[in-house]
């Protein structure tokens, strides 16, 4: 029933304010609500996601997705951010729900990032980002990247922000496309979940699985960690302990750098 009632607000809202969308500029205000909205004023942010993982072209339904992104605000300065950044995704059986331990014989490989050490910044009238992630040699820094864009349609904003990737990692030549849209809804809403995400990838699927698709998920801020719904709670709890919380300061990021 979220579900539903989740994918029904997005729509109608978008089908109320599609006259009046418009194109906005960044600026210092624009910034700040990015910021209060992403990634929070200083304590731990949420961010519970779910939907499906699609073979591509054909369509076919693979397997269901539960994760979270972990944030925690470092503000540097007036116009600029550094989110410290945690997350897991795990892939879970579309019939049962249940976390995957095996896929067609396979062990199963969950999507874990120890870390992302992500900045925000707010140049002229753009935004700027900035990411940090792997360690020891396989530490890659990407950006600055330019293209979120805001829309503002009636009381509310959407931030887009596209990704084009296209690197050499050490298991080859790495090719995707990702897409975040989050939703701002003004406070006179009252609506359950103000901030929500829209994230929709198109690249290679995990090694068990093989062959191309497409990745949609559904995502909602929550401000603690024991609104999340199971089975990616206790999971996590049970099974990726770190995953609790993000991370708390910038120099434990740099131990997570370090080469093991």
């Amino acid at each position: 029933m979220r579900r539903i009632q989740f994918t029904f607000i997005l729509l109608a809202s978008l089908c109320t304010f599609q006259t009046t969308a418009q194109n906005v500029a960044f600026n210092q205000t624009l910034f700040d609500q990015w910021v209060d909205m992403r990634v929070g004023d200083g304590q731990a942010v949420h961010w519970y996601c779910f939907g499906e993982v699609y073979s591509y072209p054909e369509g076919k339904l693979i397997m269901r997705m539960q994760g979270i992104d972990l944030a925690k605000a470092l503000r540097v300065a007036k116009d600029s951010v550094i989110q410290l950044n945690r997350k897991i995704f795990v892939y879970t059986d579309k019939e049962t729900g249940e976390v995957l331990k095996t896929y067609q014989g396979k062990p199963v490989q969950h999507i874990k990032y120890p870390y992302q050490q992500i900045t925000y910044a707010l140049q002229g009238d753009r935004l700027a980002s900035y990411v940090t992630q792997g360690k020891g040699k396989g530490r890659l820094t990407m950006g600055p990247g330019y293209n979120t864009t805001a829309r503002k349609m009636g009381n509310s904003y959407v931030f887009t922000a596209p990704v084009f990737l296209n690197m050499e990692t050490p298991r080859g030549k790495y090719e995707a496309y990702e897409n975040y849209d989050f939703y701002v809804f003004p406070e006179k809403s009252q609506l359950e979940h103000r901030y929500q995400l829209s994230w929709v990838r198109y690249g290679d699927l995990p090694p068990f699985v093989g062959g191309k698709g497409i990745i949609q998920l559904l995502c909602y801020r929550v401000d603690d960690f024991d609104d999340l719904p199971n089975p990616l709670r206790n999971y996590i709890k049970e099974e990726a302990t770190l995953w609790q919380k993000p991370p708390q300061s910038l120099e434990e990021i740099a131990e997570l750098q370090q080469e093991n």
